[in-house]
């Protein structure tokens, strides 16, 4: 198994062409990009592994970037992946470009950066959302467990039925971050609580995802979590059939269906892109592994942590959120520990 922290929202959306599409995000007027380029002559690039308009995951990467390079003053650019050889291209015509920081994600672009970076032990890489172990990358991770576990407090908090459920992908060790965090959460709000988890077997597979989120909804279950990738497609469509509610997961899905997808786990891509601009700005970027969770802004939960645009669902309720709330400034401040089941 790769060494990877997989976004449930990354492997969403992987089958993609073999084209590969450039898109430059430098600053936005002529005006603002000669004022950059008076500012700094670091060049900095993004190379995601899939189209961006596909993928809301990278979308936000993309955005952090170009934020940082406004504020920073420095250039940036983004180039769009298609399939993993298009990945090495732009990987290497990075370097050929002489980029001063080179940036990527995702467990897809590993194999690549592995070799990319290897060949060319002078320049400086950085990969969000998975780890690659080379003395010139920075692997920017989550600590996805800490967010899960607030999930999984509103869930016992929120439930009229004492059961709930979980739709995960595989049963392997990474996603216990997800089913390990929400159970913990879950039974230190509620210990009378059921919790039943199933795995998909996939991340690509929304039927199967709707077939054992129904039968977790016939067990008794009135919330049941999607951690599935595309598979959560099928918990939100039964959800929408039976009346249950559900979460989503990386960016805030209450918005497409705020009635029954009631809560969101996020993961702030944006952020993490924009801090690791800044530290290369700045002279404090270092090598090696760094993760963000609750404390940095790096995890969340819809209305807890960040504001959605959809309105509080009444099977939450502003009590629960006040709640949750609490639970989070008590991981922020050590008071709860949240140990990381992958350990």
């Amino acid at each position: 198994m790769k060494k990877a922290l997989i976004s449930m929202f990354a492997v969403s959306v992987l089958l993609t062409g073999c084209a590969t599409a450039k898109t430059d995000t430098a600053a936005p007027n002529a005006e603002a990009t000669q004022a950059a380029a008076a500012k700094s002559d670091k060049k900095v690039i993004l190379i995601t592994p899939e189209k961006i308009g596909l993928n809301p995951f990278f979308a936000q990467e993309d955005e952090g970037v170009k934020k940082a390079g406004k504020e920073f003053g420095i250039t940036v650019k983004t180039v769009e992946s298609t399939d993993a050889s298009a990945i090495e291209q732009n990987l290497r015509a990075a370097v050929a470009d002489n980029y001063d920081l080179i940036i990527t994600s995702s467990f897809e672009s590993e194999d690549a950066l592995k070799k990319v970076a290897a060949e060319n032990p002078k320049k400086s890489f950085a990969i969000i959302d998975t780890v690659v172990d080379l003395p010139n990358v920075r692997s920017v991770v989550f600590r996805e467990h800490e967010a899960s576990y607030l999930l999984g407090a509103a869930a016992g908090l929120a439930t009229k039925k004492n059961v709930v459920g979980m739709v995960a992908a595989l049963d392997i060790p990474l996603i216990k971050k997800y089913t390990v965090g929400f159970q913990e959460g879950l039974k230190a709000t509620n210990p009378n609580a059921k919790f039943i988890v199933n795995y998909v077997g996939s991340f690509t597979d929304p039927a199967k995802a709707k077939e054992l989120a129904l039968t977790q909804f016939s067990q008794g279950a009135d919330f049941i979590a999607a951690a599935s990738a595309v598979g959560d497609l099928g918990v939100f469509e039964a959800a929408k059939e039976k009346g249950f509610f559900t979460s989503g997961q990386d960016i805030d899905r209450t918005v497409t269906d705020p009635e029954h997808i009631v809560l969101s786990q996020l993961k702030g891509t944006d952020a993490v892109a924009y801090q690791t601009v800044k530290d290369f700005v700045n002279g404090s970027f270092k090598f090696g592994s760094v993760d963000y969770g609750l404390k940095e802004d790096g995890v969340g939960l819809t209305f807890v942590t960040k504001e959605s645009k959809s309105a509080l669902s009444p099977f939450i309720g502003q009590d629960v959120v006040t709640k949750v709330k609490a639970i989070r400034e008590d991981i922020v401040s050590g008071k709860v520990k949240v140990e990381n089941p992958v350990k």
